[in-house]
């Protein structure tokens, strides 16, 4: 047995056709421009708010100073709950010389007096652990995707609403073209 012949055409939307009509053309369109939306919007969305973000973390990195502290108090209260990291008084040298304090997060169970590491700024003031370049590229990573996605869930949303418009409109002129062909069809009775 032979195989069938293909029965759709390559853009059959755009095809003339007795029975096509505005709306037809005009949903092809729209599909056109919604999915153009999503490969070029997306991607371009994606490329730059990762790119964006990979500078924001590397400027982080390069402007975040690693600092030695001394821990002033113990960061392990007798009766509290243990966690992974608590506030504690730490002090430090800024670039300018002088002798800062502040409360930052270290890991428990040190004792007042032990030696650890602080990030600060340029002025010496305490600031957070910049991200590693790795957590930086997976982060730039997320960041990127979800902008694409966001920009694909907008377009198709509105794609999506702008085809269920169309298609109340085609039904409405379904229906006011069958009120003047429907009645010469059949049988009237009476």
């Amino acid at each position: 047995m032979r195989a069938g012949r293909r029965t759709t055409k390559w853009l059959w939307r755009w095809r003339s056709n007795p029975l096509r009509r505005r709306a037809d053309v005009l949903e092809a369109w729209l599909v056109l421009v919604v999915w153009a939306i999503i490969a070029v919007g997306g991607t371009l969305a994606g490329v730059v708010t990762a790119q964006a973000a990979d500078s924001v973390f590397a400027q982080q990195r390069a402007e975040r100073i690693p600092v030695a502290a001394v821990l002033v108090s113990d960061t392990t209260q007798p009766g509290a709950k243990s966690y992974y990291r608590a506030l504690a008084k730490v002090r430090w040298t800024s670039p300018d010389g002088s002798t800062r304090t502040g409360n930052t997060l270290v890991d428990t169970g040190l004792k007042a007096g032990s030696h650890i590491m602080v990030y600060t700024d340029r002025e010496g003031e305490l600031s957070t652990q910049p991200p590693s370049r790795s957590a930086g590229d997976v982060e730039s990573a997320v960041l990127g995707t979800a902008a694409a996605l966001g920009v694909t869930g907008l377009a198709l949303g509105a794609g999506a609403l702008a085809r269920v418009r169309l298609d109340r409109r085609r039904f409405r002129q379904w229906g006011t073209e069958w009120a003047l062909v429907g009645p010469k069809w059949g049988h009237k009775t009476g």
